[in-house]
Order: structure tokens, then sequence, then C-alpha cells
């Protein structure tokens, strides 16, 4: 399909009494965008799963952890479900994944014939590799889907410029960028960053992020951001760039219809053009 619609998530983490809970309030967010082809959903979101195990391991840093890793397998089953019944493509909230004695953070994708394949953080921010010991997990992916050949870049990744060009380079026309910032700085770089790889890479970018305080849980106790969708400034899109943006911390989705073949277009034909002319950036030397 050459025409897509995108929906992002400015999403609230709440206390939930039981998976059957937890299983309703995603549910009823992917209706609310079943109009849409691709749902984008924040990092960190499936933290609120932490609070299945009650009070104390909700609280605490090392056991919210383990208790969201529990439930990957339920997870993956209700987003699977949700993608086949509604014919969608889905980026769950991310959430810790154990493959060792430390977890990774992981985002996967669903589509409507099942699970497409996960994309784990790349960079660590100093408080997961401080305070939290979540683990980097080095590796990219771009994924050829009916919706497009997209590329997940998780909050703190979609920072650095070279994490971008590899996928872009490798076919990316979206990216994908969860995020969970606890302050305006911390959305904002996000923000910046998002808009920085449309404009270089001249593709479409769809960030979401968590919104909304928290008070049972120290890791994602304040959420800070709005949901938008970036493409480049170059005479093919908005001139601001934001081709869709909700209001700063109000939770919802925020959506929008992309056409996909003026990527291309813009690749080859954009009043500028930073993804063909970036070997020149690259081959630039400092004089001495």
């Amino acid at each position: 399909m050459s025409k897509i619609r995108i929906a992002a998530a400015a999403y609230p983490i709440g206390w939930l009494g039981s998976f059957a809970d937890y299983a309703a309030k995603v549910t009823q967010w992917v209706e609310e965008a079943s109009d849409c082809d691709l749902l984008v959903f924040p990092e960190y979101g499936g933290m609120e799963l932490a609070s299945l195990g009650g009070p104390e391991v909700a609280g605490d840093l090392e056991r919210s952890l383990h208790e969201v890793a529990r439930h990957e397998q339920a997870r993956d089953a209700l987003h699977i479900e949700l993608a086949r019944r509604h014919g969608v493509h889905i980026l769950a909230a991310s959430g810790p994944v154990f493959q060792g004695a430390r977890p990774f953070n992981c985002a996967v994708l669903f589509g409507p014939k099942g699970r497409i394949g996960h994309q784990d953080k790349q960079v660590m921010t100093r408080f997961e590799r401080e305070d939290w010991h979540v683990a980097a997990a080095p590796g990219l992916r771009v994924f050829d889907t009916p919706v497009g050949r997209l590329a997940v870049l998780i909050c703190y990744d979609s920072e650095f410029p070279l994490l971008a060009r590899e996928v872009a380079q490798a076919g990316a026309e979206i990216l994908l960028v969860p995020s969970c910032t606890d302050t305006v700085a911390g959305y904002m770089r996000v923000r910046i960053g998002a808009m920085a790889r449309a404009l270089e890479s001249q593709c479409v970018v769809v960030h979401s992020p968590t919104v909304g305080d928290v008070a049972w849980n120290p890791a994602i106790d304040e959420n800070r951001g709005a949901a938008a969708i970036y493409g480049p400034p170059d005479g093919l899109w908005p001139e601001t760039g934001i081709i869709a943006m909700g209001e700063m911390d109000q939770p919802g989705w925020v959506k929008a219809e992309i056409n996909l073949r003026r990527i291309a277009r813009s690749r080859s034909k954009g009043a500028v053009l930073p993804f063909a002319h970036w070997p020149e950036s690259a081959a630039c030397k400092l004089l001495d």
C-alpha cells in the first residue's frame, strides 16, 4: 500500500488490579486507533504490569523489572490477537526482557499475521545504566512490512544520528521512537532528535511518549511529552516538519495519513537532499 494511517500514543501508565485489567485497557486503546494501519506505543509503557505484584514489588526498582518480565508471553499473546482481529501493525509498549543476568529494554512489533520481531534499546541513559542496571543489546533491525520499511529507535537512541543513518541506509522509511521522559528537557531532547532524524534521513518519524505521574514506581514516577508524527521540511512535507502533534501531557492518540511514495520523492526531489549528500559531510576533515 502507498498510503497508510499512523497513530502515535501519548500513553498514561496506570495501576492495574489484574492482567485482565491490563488486557481491557490495551484493547480499548487499540480499538480507538483501529482506523489506522500502524499503532505505536511508548517506551516502558509495559512497566504498568509491575502493579500486578502489589505495592511492595511495584515500588522496588529490581523486583518491578522481574514482575513485568514475568508477563512477557501473555503480553505477546494479547498483542498478537489484537493485531490479527483489527488487521493492524502494533509496536507494543517496551518493557524489560531477561536473557541473562540483566534485562534488555525491548519493543516488539506485531502484525496481522503474528509477531514480526523486536528491537532492543542500543544506548542506555545514565539512570538505566547507573541505577536501574538495564543492559544494552547492540544490533539494529529493519522490518519490511505492508505498511512500510520500519525501524525502531527507543527514546535515547533517537539522539544518535549514526543509528538512524544505519537503518535508513538499510531501507527504513519510517522510524518509530517510543519514549519515556520525566522532564520537559528530556522530552525535548527526544523530540529534537526525532525531528533531526526526519530531516537527515528524509523519512517519517513517529514519536510516542508516556504521560502523567506514577506514584508507585520510582523509575517511571514522572512522565512528560506529546505524541507526534514528523517529516522532513524539504518542500514536500509541512514547513515546520510537524505532520501531526498532540497537546503536551495529554493522553490520547495522534493520527495522520502518510503517502510512502512521498518519502522516496523527498530523497530524490526534495528542495535539499541531506540523505543523499550525507557522505559528503562524513568525508569532511578538520583542517590543521
